[in-house]
């Protein structure tokens, strides 16, 4: 694999892993004053996190394919 398809399919969970992060930090008063977690750079994770995703439904949608031609999926 290319280290670009790796750099394409590492986005998403990067992104995932920075929402996640972002959300607790927004909730825990020490780190932020803001009200809630979902702040904007929540949602901007969040929202990057869906617009990498493609790479891996292609990544599936190819292994789909691999196995319709070895008989395995109707």
């Amino acid at each position: 694999m290319s280290a670009a398809r790796l750099l394409a399919l590492s986005a998403s969970p990067v992104f995932a892993i920075m929402t996640l992060l972002s959300y607790v930090y927004a909730r825990h008063p020490a780190y932020c004053s803001g009200v809630g977690g979902f702040d904007g750079m929540t949602v901007m994770y969040g929202l990057m996190s869906l617009f990498h995703a493609p790479p891996w439904l292609n990544l599936r949608r190819g292994r789909r394919a691999i196995d319709q031609e070895a008989g395995l999926v109707a």
